[in-house]
């Protein structure tokens, strides 16, 4: 393994690194950065292409066997503590942060192509809150989502947040960039596959939906849930049935209740 030791973070290589809250700038290159140990591990262990890794000396040594088993080699960059720790956010990324290459967007009759069927999707209009669609991309991996559909009006997973926040399952999980959610929706109606809407308003209860195959679970934004053209393109519209006056549910916590239902609904698994 080659390493570079550096004593300041003005080296070009170095850019991200110190443009952490410029998030627009790296989607614009192609690249997220990824943070913390486990999530460094992950992407280590994932095919995706990492093109540096800022970390301490400890953490060289922790990662070496990680490292070596790669077949090809990002740049290592080990700088002492004391400057790692001037990067905004320290406590949580703990001295140790990777660059990698947005994985190219896979079309969606290609995931399809390659899911077996019943299939099970989820997609995203509006979300933009990176930690709560980080947390949701992590339920879907963990419920065994096939991919996620994001609609034109939420935000990328693969911002810096959304990333740390799904602990890496992102790079699990196939993501479909969708020009029009709502037309998306429709087609899905007419090939087999129920579209439904966790829309809180719905006086529908989720525990009654009954047998579900091939379903698209369709999450809404923190403020305005599903936008109006989306949740008139869904074929059902259900809602978690609360109690003691709580309207609604962060959409974080409450897509891993809605798909652990839909997962137990599905049928010929």
């Amino acid at each position: 393994m080659q390493t570079t030791r550096v004593s300041s973070l003005e080296l070009p290589s170095l850019q991200p690194y110190r443009t952490l809250r410029r998030p627009v700038d790296h989607q614009k290159q192609g690249i997220f950065v990824a943070e913390g140990e486990k999530v460094v591990r992950r992407l280590l262990e994932s095919d995706l292409e990492i093109l540096s890794i800022l970390l301490t000396e400890e953490w060289l040594a922790a990662l070496r066997g990680n490292l070596e088993q790669r077949a090809s080699q990002p740049e290592l960059f080990v700088a002492p503590k004391n400057l790692v720790e001037t990067i905004v956010g320290f406590p949580l990324h703990q001295g140790i942060m990777a660059v990698a290459r947005i994985p190219k967007l896979i079309p969606l009759d290609e995931v399809l192509r390659h899911s077996t069927q019943p299939y099970f999707l989820a997609a995203v209009d509006g979300l933009t809150n990176a930690e709560n669609l980080g947390v949701l991309v992590r339920n879907c991996a963990a419920f065994g989502v096939q991919a996620i559909l994001v609609g034109e009006t939420s935000s990328s997973p693969y911002l810096r947040r959304a990333v740390r926040n799904s602990m890496g399952a992102i790079f699990k999980l196939p993501v479909v960039q969708l020009e029009n959610l709502a037309a998306t929706l429709r087609a899905f109606n007419g090939q087999g596959i129920t579209t439904i809407a966790a829309h809180p308003a719905s006086s529908d209860d989720l525990l009654a939906l009954g047998e579900v195959n091939s379903c698209c679970l369709v999450f809404g934004s923190e403020g305005e849930g599903i936008s109006e053209s989306v949740l008139a393109a869904c074929a059902k519209k259900v809602a978690i049935m609360m109690s003691n006056g709580v309207d609604s549910l962060n959409v974080a916590s409450a897509s891993a209740v809605f798909l652990h239902a839909i997962r137990s609904a599905r049928t010929n698994l």
